[in-house]
């Protein structure tokens, strides 16, 4: 089969590699019909997440058709011809996170626990296509990917949705909406939102969705900016501002109510003195991450209010305001999405006509175009938000 595979810091290739086959009688292959680019597969192509290797297949946003199931997948769960949709954490149903709905942190799914212990401290779930860290899962950027766990992840999609409006039930939609949702919003918050693209668009729609009094958003690049004020949102162009200074004049003086970090560890900076620091540090590996975004997510965030942090972050920062973040009695809140949790719910919104996921999608490719998506999306070129892969 056809699969975009990682080939090296800033490389990926469309290769062809062996199909993949039933291991487990708890699996599922599916034949993959939309897949996509996502934000996070960025840091594994700049290498900033470790254990990748040439030859990995990418990509954790998919769906498609089930043509083979395990025999211990029950008939009632999927069955050959269901069409559905992969959620990127891979989640066993039966241990103690997943009883807490955290399938993030499933404690059996992940066959490189020992790796992720060393990292994190204690392991966390299998990822589809993100580095041997989450247990080195071939992704969905393909033609066709085997779902373990195939009775407790795919969502079954029973109405004649599109694909597109139903994708990103896979993993960005959820994401945003958990961000959202962490905030606890209140009818009069004012939510502000560290980053316009896909995930961040999804934590806007979410944030509206959930009650917020106002929106607002931050980012750099007009165009991003100008779809997020399309949806309604307020846009802040740190390159032309002091976010922190704008956040006081839309709030009163008081800052946002909840804050939302959907950037992750390769923040930019509106300083080019502020945002060199951390680069080169960042290059050298004396940190891993650039925390810009969640540095002034939790400056600028009201005393008593809550910072949500949903942008991937993989390693070490540096300089953390943890004297702000205590002092002034915020609340921290992140975690990988527990997409699972999410979906049906989410899927019901789409239906309802809630929430466009839609909205966002500015390039359709061929799978064998993954390169070119890659590279459209990464320096941002044509106006790109979101690359859907049809395979």
């Amino acid at each position: 089969m056809r699969a975009n595979t990682w080939a090296g810091r800033n490389k990926v290739e469309v290769r062809d590699v062996p199909d993949p086959k039933i291991l487990n009688s708890r699996d599922a292959i599916v034949r993959i019909t939309s897949t996509a680019i996502c934000g996070s597969d960025l840091h594994l192509v700049d290498g900033y997440v470790p254990t990748m290797q040439d030859g990995d297949v990418m990509g954790h946003e998919f769906m498609g058709e089930v043509i083979e199931v395990g025999s211990r997948v029950p008939g009632d769960k999927l069955r050959v011809g269901d069409r559905v949709v992969v959620p990127f954490p891979i989640a066993c149903g039966a241990c103690a996170a997943c009883a807490k709905e955290l399938y993030s942190c499933c404690e059996n799914t992940n066959p490189n626990a020992g790796i992720a212990e060393k990292m994190f401290g204690h392991p966390v779930a299998g990822i589809f296509g993100y580095s041997h860290l989450t247990g080195g899962f071939a992704g969905g950027q393909a033609q066709y990917a085997r779902v373990p766990f195939a009775d407790v992840g795919p969502l079954k999609i029973e109405s004649d949705l599109t694909d597109e409006q139903v994708l990103f039930l896979s993993d960005i939609l959820p994401t945003g909406y958990m961000g959202a949702e962490m905030c606890d919003i209140q009818p009069s918050d004012v939510v502000a939102v560290w980053g316009a693209g896909p995930v961040g668009q999804f934590a806007m729609d979410s944030a509206r969705v959930l009650g917020a009094a106002k929106v607002i958003a931050i980012d750099k690049e007009p165009y991003r900016l100008r779809m997020a004020e399309q949806a309604g949102h307020i846009p802040v162009n740190f390159d032309e501002v002091d976010v922190r200074s704008r956040l006081l004049e839309l709030t009163g003086g008081r800052g946002p109510d909840k804050c939302i970090d959907a950037v992750g560890l390769e923040a930019t900076h509106g300083s080019a003195h502020i945002a060199a620091y951390d680069r080169v540090k960042q290059a050298v590996r004396s940190e891993t991450e650039r925390p810009h975004a969640l540095r002034q997510a939790i400056m600028s965030c009201r005393s008593g209010g809550v910072v949500s942090v949903i942008g991937v972050y993989g390693g070490l920062l540096d300089k953390f305001p943890a004297g702000a973040w205590m002092n002034r009695s915020l609340t921290l809140r992140t975690g990988q999405c527990h997409v699972q949790r999410y979906m049906r719910p989410l899927l019901e919104r789409i239906e309802r006509g809630e929430i466009d996921p839609t909205r966002i999608i500015t390039h359709r490719l061929p799978l064998d175009e993954a390169e070119r998506g890659f590279e459209l999306f990464k320096n941002k070129e044509d106006n790109c938000e979101k690359v859907v892969l049809k395979s």
